[in-house]
């Protein structure tokens, strides 16, 4: 599979599921999350702390969100174990808002979501953005009616962002990320938050090229060899490169490849530690489900072993295990660093040779 085709899945073309029709599978009352079907669609009440102890959680993160500077400048490590036991619900959305530093911008520029909505916006991004309204979630609430309010509001922010940013325009991927943060917040702050997403976490992911997103493609194989060794040599064997497996992961963030409940946890992380965490999730997802011996004799080719790493078991995709799994990599701070710049000098010496 060439870069184009799967930047071009990552960005939402449609999958088999998704071509089953809406009609046929949805229910008539919507999940916990909103879902009224489809793969996301999760009928069954989560199993959730006491009352009181989200009672008690709730009440920290208000202290903290009241006092976020202190916190941030002299006590991050409180506010990141926090977030990896999980955000409770009520104050999620403005938990993220002030974690990217979507609040810092909408205070800096309270008036441009609304300027930008007002200028014309280039063409062919308002007609590519128009294409993929309709392939964001479909099952979700905000989203199954053709051209309701959730997808009027999700074209407002994708064209708020190419307009405030014409070098990238509207990249594919970006859709479901703004999608996923307008299911949490209102479209204005989920603006923000794209862009901080967009130009901080993700940086360069969507330029022309995707040799940022190549790059910690590399990464992540060099650093899959030091927690799984065994999985490391299967995809070298096959040539199973990392650009035909977890494009997708990385250019939506995982939007489109966890389970809700997962998600919101890894997001949690995510938009308090960086981009490492969608790193470490891809790691757990590998080994789990190419750790197995006889998983990797049966996928005995290229073909085989994308097969297992586009439908991965269930269980390594749950919230528990997958918490539970990327807090115990062995792997430092340094480690990430270390394999940073080895990658980035290795492409920089390669295209010097090449300019030579």
């Amino acid at each position: 599979m060439s870069l184009q085709k799967s930047v071009k899945s990552a960005g939402g073309e449609r999958t088999d599921q998704d071509n089953t029709s809406i009609c046929s599978s949805v229910t008539t009352q919507p999940d916990r999350h909103g879902f009224f079907g489809g793969a996301q669609y999760s009928p069954e009440p989560k199993r959730t702390v006491s009352p009181s102890t989200i009672l008690k959680r709730e009440q920290k993160w208000l202290r903290m969100l009241n006092n976020w500077e202190a916190f941030m400048s002299k006590n991050y490590k409180k506010v990141r174990e926090r977030c990896r036991k999980g955000i409770p619900a009520s104050v999620r959305p403005k938990a993220w808002l002030y974690l990217c530093g979507g609040q810092l911008l909408l205070e800096k520029h309270p008036e441009e979501y609304e300027e930008l909505l007002q200028a014309p916006g280039d063409p062919k991004c308002m007609e590519d953005i128009r294409k993929d309204l309709h392939r964001q979630f479909p099952y979700h609430e905000m989203f199954i009616r053709e051209e309701g309010l959730g997808q009027q509001e999700l074209f407002c922010v994708l064209k708020a962002y190419s307009v405030l940013n014409p070098k990238v325009g509207y990249f594919q991927a970006q859709a479901p990320v703004a999608a996923f943060l307008l299911m949490h917040m209102p479209a204005v702050q989920a603006f923000w938050c794209l862009v901080s997403i967009s130009d901080k976490y993700l940086s360069g992911y969507y330029n022309p090229g995707l040799e940022v997103l190549q790059r910690d493609g590399d990464i992540l194989h060099a650093l899959l060899r030091r927690t799984a060794p065994a999985v490391h040599r299967h995809l070298g064997k096959h040539r199973v490169e990392p650009v035909l497996y977890a494009t997708e992961w990385f250019l939506c963030a995982l939007t489109r490849t966890l389970p809700w409940d997962s998600l919101l946890r890894v997001w949690d992380c995510f938009l308090c530690e960086g981009v490492k965490v969608l790193f470490k999730a891809a790691l757990v997802i590998l080994a789990g489900a190419l750790g197995p011996a006889k998983v990797r004799k049966r996928a005995a080719g290229l073909c085989e072993t994308l097969e297992v790493l586009r439908h991965p078991p269930e269980g390594i995709l749950g919230e528990d295990y997958l918490m539970y799994h990327m807090q115990r990599l062995n792997l430092t701070e340094e480690d990430f660093e270390f394999e940073h710049q080895r990658q980035t000098a290795k492409r920089r010496a390669m295209a010097n040779r090449s300019g030579s």
